[in-house]
C-alpha cells in the first residue's frame, strides 16, 4: 500500500535511507552518500507539496520511501530508498510509478532524476522503468544547478547521470 507520508513517519524514512545506503558500502560513491543523507527539513519540503510517500509491507511496515519535488517546473525525483529487508518485491517500482501517475496528474510533462550509472538498482532500474539519459545539451538551469551541487559535495561525476521520462504517453 502506498500513502502519503506524515512527520511522524521521518525518523523511520532517516533510517530507511541510512540502510539502503549501505548497499554501496565499498563503491567509490558511498562516503558521499554517507555523509549527506537527507535533513528531516528536506523530507517537511516535500509533504508541504505532497510529493512524500511511503510504501507499506504486507506486514504494513513501511518498506521505503519516495521523496519529490519539482525542477525546471518538471517533477523531480529527489531520493528514493527502500529498506533492503524488504527489497526486490516491486516496493521501488510502485513507488516510481506512483510518482509518476502523480505528476502527469498534476500537469508536469516529464520526471527527471539524477543517479549513478553502471548500480544496478539505479540506472538500470530507471531505464527499466521508461528513463533515459537526458544529454548534457539539454540541461535546464536547474538540473546543471543540481550537478554542480553533487560535484560540491564530492560526487563522481563521472558515476552520475541525469535522467528524464516523458510523462505524456500515459
Amino acid at each position: 500500500m502506498i500513502r502519503s507520508a506524515v512527520e511522524e513517519d521521518f525518523p523511520v524514512l532517516l533510517s530507511i535511507e541510512q540502510r539502503a545506503g549501505e548497499r554501496l558500502r565499498g563503491h567509490v560513491a558511498f562516503p558521499v552518500f554517507a555523509a549527506h543523507g537527507l535533513t528531516a527539513g528536506e523530507l517537511s519540503d516535500g509533504l508541504r507539496q505532497r510529493l512524500l510517500w511511503v510504501v507499506q509491507d504486507n506486514d504494513r511496515m513501511i518498506a521505503g520511501y519516495l521523496l519529490g519535488g519539482e525542477l525546471d517546473g518538471e517533477l523531480y525525483i529527489r531520493q528514493m530508498d527502500v529498506d533492503p529487508a524488504y527489497g526486490r518485491k516491486g516496493h521501488g517500482r510502485r513507488l516510481l510509478r506512483h510518482a509518476c501517475d502523480t505528476g502527469r496528474s498534476r500537469g508536469y510533462r516529464q520526471a527527471l532524476l539524477t543517479t549513478l550509472r553502471g548500480v544496478r538498482w539505479n540506472a538500470p532500474f530507471y531505464e527499466s522503468e521508461g528513463f533515459v539519459e537526458l544529454p548534457v545539451v539539454q540541461h535546464a538551469s536547474a538540473m546543471r544547478a543540481v550537478l554542480e551541487h553533487e560535484r560540491a559535495l564530492g560526487f563522481p561525476m563521472h558515476l552520475r547521470v541525469a535522467m528524464v521520462k516523458s510523462l505524456l504517453d500515459g
